[in-house]
């Protein structure tokens, strides 16, 4: 493993998108607290929820849009980590997770803004980059 200057050892770009993803997932998920804390308020957020109103709009675009991100990271969490310890990264993987990476940030931004169909290709797009790197595994 290459050590930088720092002593730590390089991560890779395969790493670096996880990494990335986990963040983007995060702001998933604040964007999504903040639209449904506007429609229900922090006090039923706060609460049990039982009897929680249905967020909708761009708030529940914006929860849909996090829930499936929840879906694929698992996902490409273990493609990643396992192409990793089994040293099988390589150009591939590293599109593969850039493909993943770009879609999925594109994915967030049209599944907000409500643009059905494009949205729909861009899932398509981060689930070709799973299969890429899919595909160095088995291969």
């Amino acid at each position: 493993m290459a050590m930088d200057n720092h002593g730590r050892g390089d991560m890779g770009t395969e790493l670096s998108l996880l990494v990335w993803s986990v963040a983007l997932t995060v702001g998933q998920m604040v964007v999504a607290a903040m639209g449904a804390n506007m429609q229900v308020g922090l006090t039923k957020l706060a609460g049990n929820r039982e009897d929680m109103p249905a967020i909708t709009g761009w708030a529940g675009r914006a929860k849909r849009a996090h829930l499936n991100m929840l879906e694929s990271l698992v996902l490409f969490a273990a493609l990643v980590l396992v192409a990793h310890a089994a040293g099988k990264t390589n150009a591939m993987t590293v599109l593969g997770a850039q493909l993943f990476f770009w879609a999925r940030l594109a994915y967030a931004v049209i599944y907000v803004a409500g643009i059905p169909w494009l949205r729909t290709l861009v899932w398509a797009v981060s689930l070709v980059g799973m299969i890429l790197i899919f595909l160095q595994l088995v291969g």
